[in-house]
């Protein structure tokens, strides 16, 4: 495949990922958006329903990962990397997402800090962020 494609396709990745971001109230359930808008540093968490504020969280984060890996196989065009980043994707969210929900029952206010970072591993895209420098100077090694 023409570099050339593959570079527009891997700006293609990204806009989508920008599209996910832009339209995320629109496409997801997660009152906590509005919640760290605001002044949230010694407020209670807002309701919600805990199992519909997973789901989504896990439709996104599939999302982003699909996204994610459909980048890094256009930068890459190799399938062990599409392999091991799946794995660390699956790996990852398994974590992170017991992590998540453990924070979430465990809330007091004034512990916003740790809660506000694993959602954000949870809900973008970082670890695209990680990995394509990573396998990039792996390559080059």
């Amino acid at each position: 495949m023409n570099k050339a494609i593959r570079i527009i396709l891997c700006v293609v990745g990204f806009c989508l990922l920008i599209g996910v971001r832009l339209f995320e109230e629109t496409l997801f359930y997660d009152p906590l958006i509005q919640f760290f808008k605001h002044d949230y540093s010694n407020a209670m968490l807002p309701d919600f329903k805990m199992s519909k504020l997973m789901v989504h969280l896990a439709f996104r984060y599939f999302i982003n990962t699909i996204l994610s890996l459909f980048i890094l196989w256009f930068a890459f065009k190799k399938a062990e990397i599409v392999k091991l980043s799946t794995l660390l994707y699956v790996a990852l969210f398994l974590l992170l997402a017991g992590f998540y929900n453990f924070l979430i029952n465990t809330y007091q206010p004034g512990d916003y800090m740790l809660l506000f970072y694993v959602r954000r591993f949870l809900i973008q895209p970082l670890f695209l962020l990680i990995l394509i420098p990573a396998f990039y100077f792996q390559k080059k090694a």
